[in-house]
C-alpha cells in the first residue's frame, strides 16, 4: 500500500518529528487560494501515489492566491502514470541550500533493513547510482541492535554538512524507526532540504505500507491509496484469487507463493516472461475454472505452465480441478505440465488420460518447453 506525499507527511513523518513545510490539502481551486493567502509563496504538487510529478506537470510554483488556483485547476484532473490527480498539496516554498537523498528499505541480498543516504538528492536515486555509486552510503541494520544516533553520524562522517549534521543524523535515526514501527516496505525523502537558516526539511515523501501489516497499522491503511487494478485482476479479486497480470507471454497457475514465484524465476531465467502470478493453493484449486480463464484472457498469454508440488495437499485433486477447466474452456493455447508430490502417480495419470498430455520430470523442462512455445 502507498500513501500520497500528504498522507506519508502528516500521518508518518510529523508524528515520528520529522520536520515537515506547512502545508494544506486542497480538492478545489478555490481551496488552493485561500492556501497559498495564508501560507504564502507555495509549491503546488498534485498527489498522486506514484513518482516523477514534476517531469508530467504536476508540480508548479504560486507566488499569488490567484497562481496558486490557476495551478490547481491546470493540476486537478490531469492523469499521472494512469492515476487521476483528485487534490493538490499546497506547501510553503523554502529556501533550499542543498538537497539531500535518505530511505529506508529492505535490502533484498542482506534480508535486513537498509539505510540509504546520499548529498545529490532532488533526482531518481537510480540515475544516481547509474552514475556515480559511490555518492551513496549504506549502512545495513542489524535488527537485533537497531539504528542509533552513533551509526547515523558514521554513515555521514566525511561528507561537510556542517552544522546540520547532527539534525541530519537525527533524521536517519527517526526515519529508521519509522521503518521499524511502521511496517514500512520503503520510506524515503527526497529531496531531505538543508535550508540558509541551517534547518533540515523533508520536502517530499514516500512511504509504502506492508500490505500483510495493514490490520496492524488502520490508520495508515484507511488514508493509503487504493491498489490500481487492471480488469483481470478486479475480476480476479471479486473471485478470491491472487492473481497480478504482468506483461509476459507465459501463463502459469502453481500451487502455494512461493512455488509459483520460484516458477516465475525460472520462466525467467530461460529467457522467458511471466505473464501472471496466480497461486492457486489451498481453497483456490475449487476455482480452476475461473483461474484458467482469467490467466488465459491475457491477451500476452502464448502458452501456459501448471507446476503443482504437493505437501498435505494432494496434487490429483489439483490436477482434477485444472483438467475439468481445460475440458470445459477448451483453450487453444500449448500447456506444460509438471507435478510432483503427494498423489503425484494419480495426477500424472489422470493428465495423460483425459488430456493426451505427458507431464514433464522435470519443473525446468517443462518451464523451458513453454518459454520456446511462446516465442
Amino acid at each position: 500500500m502507498n500513501l500520497e506525499e500528504y498522507a506519508a507527511k502528516q500521518h508518518v513523518l510529523a508524528p515520528a518529528g520529522v520536520p515537515i513545510p506547512k502545508g494544506m490539502v486542497c480538492s478545489t481551486p478555490e481551496q488552493a487560494y485561500q492556501a497559498v493567502a495564508g501560507i504564502g509563496p507555495s509549491v503546488v504538487k498534485a498527489q498522486v501515489p506514484t513518482g516523477k510529478r514534476g517531469k508530467s506537470g504536476g508540480i508548479k510554483m504560486a507566488d499569488t492566491p490567484d497562481e496558486g488556483a490557476d495551478a490547481a485547476r491546470g493540476i486537478i484532473g490531469m492523469s499521472i502514470a494512469g492515476n487521476r490527480v483528485e487534490r493538490v498539496l499546497i506547501e510553503q516554498r523554502c529556501p533550499i541550500e542543498r538537497e539531500l537523498y535518505a530511505a529506508v528499505l529492505v535490502d533484498v541480498v542482506s534480508r535486513a533493513p537498509l539505510v540509504l543516504f546520499s548529498t545529490e538528492g532532488g533526482m531518481d536515486i537510480e540515475e544516481v547510482a547509474e552514475r556515480t555509486p559511490d555518492a551513496i552510503r549504506r549502512h545495513i541494520v542489524d535488527v537485533s541492535k537497531g539504528f542509533a544516533k552513533a551509526d547515523a553520524t558514521a554513515l555521514l562522517k566525511g561528507l561537510d554538512l556542517g552544522s546540520s549534521s547532527d539534525a541530519v543524523a537525527d533524521v536517519l535515526v527517526k526515519l529508521y524507526e519509522v521503518f521499524r514501527s511502521r511496517d514500512a516496505e520503503l520510506v524515503e525523502i527526497n529531496p531531505l532540504a538543508l535550508l540558509k537558516g541551517g534547518d533540515v526539511v523533508a520536502l517530499d515523501c514516500k512511504f509504502s505500507l506492508d500490505d500483510a501489516s495493514a490490520m496492524r497499522q488502520p490508520d495508515l491503511a484507511k488514508v493509503a491509496s487504493p491498489p490500481k487494478l487492471t480488469a483481470l485482476e478486479e475480476r480476479a479479486a471479486v473471485h478470491g484469487l491472487k492473481f497480478i497480470q504482468l506483461d509476459g507471454n507465459v501463463g502459469l497457475l502453481a500451487n502455494g507463493a512461493g512455488l509459483t514465484m520460484t516458477t516465475m524465476d525460472v520462466i525467467d531465467h530461460f529467457g522467458g516472461r511471466p505473464a501472471n502470478f496466480l497461486e492457486i493453493g489451498g481453497e483456490a484449486y475449487t476455482k480452476a475454472e475461473v483461474a484458467l480463464d482469467i490467466v488465459l484472457s491475457n491477451p500476452g498469454v502464448k502458452s501456459l505452465v501448471v507446476n503443482f508440488c504437493g505437501a498435505f495437499a494432494r496434487t490429483d485433486v489439483m490436477a482434477d480441478g485444472v483438467v475439468k477447466a481445460w475440458e470445459t474452456l477448451k483453450p487453444k493455447v500449448p500447456v506444460f505440465f509438471s507435478i510432483h508430490g503427494t498423489g503425484e502417480d494419480e495426477a500424472v495419470k489422470l493428465v495423460r488420460e483425459r488430456l493426451g498430455i505427458e507431464p514433464y520430470d522435470l519443473m525446468e523442462d517443462a518451464v523451458k518447453a513453454a518459454v520456446e512455445a511462446a516465442q
